[in-house]
């Protein structure tokens, strides 16, 4: 698989299928990325899963946190690696060793480690690296959009999403991806955009 690139659909059919995430580097501090990705996804409805051996016992938005992700007692379908690229190849090996296997290894923004990829394709396991899942989320659930990135207006007002935040469809019905109406509405608006 080339790492360089991702289709839209391999990035969505991963996101529409994990129910569970294990965030490897979570961190309980508001201000860090780590608690922004973490907050965010749990908030969209995904079973999130703090991994920190530093913070192990504590709590993150409710959530406790463990040191390995061998003490999870039930089974996980993501990765979500926050650590740095060194410490990917390590994070790969203990997930392959767990009873069932995750399905999904994810390297956030900035971590790329392609003996760890391989190694988790290797063993059938999808990879993303140098993205974050957050993000991916707001794109294509055209999400971000609502928020005022790239829609060329600035605001100080805050978005209103029908009474509280909620988990977007992002096609739920297919594991392999596919057009959700926001990215066709989206879509339909750049192209009538464009013949103006």
């Amino acid at each position: 698989m080339n790492h360089d690139s991702y289709s839209d659909d391999y990035i969505r059919g991963i996101l529409n299928t994990v129910k569970s995430i294990a965030m490897v580097g979570a961190s309980e501090k508001e201000n860090r990325p780590s608690y922004f990705a973490f907050k965010y996804l749990l908030e969209r409805g995904y079973a999130m899963i703090p991994i920190n051996p530093n913070r192990a016992g504590e709590e993150i938005l409710g959530r406790r946190i463990d040191a390995r992700l061998a003490e999870i007692p039930e089974p996980i379908d993501m990765v979500d690696i926050f650590r740095g690229s060194r410490h990917a190849l390590p994070i790969v090996q203990e997930a392959l060793a767990l009873k069932p296997r995750p399905q999904v290894i994810w390297m956030q923004l900035g971590i790329r480690n392609d003996e760890a990829a391989a190694l988790a394709e290797a063993n059938g396991l999808k990879v993303v690296m140098n993205r974050c899942p957050k993000i991916e989320y707001g794109r294509l659930s055209a999400e971000i959009a609502w928020m005022g990135v790239n829609t060329r207006t600035i605001t100080a007002k805050k978005a209103t999403i029908g009474g509280g935040i909620q988990r977007l469809s992002l096609n739920r019905m297919s594991v392999r991806g596919g057009a959700t109406e926001a990215a066709a509405a989206a879509e339909r608006a750049q192209h009538e955009e464009g013949t103006h």
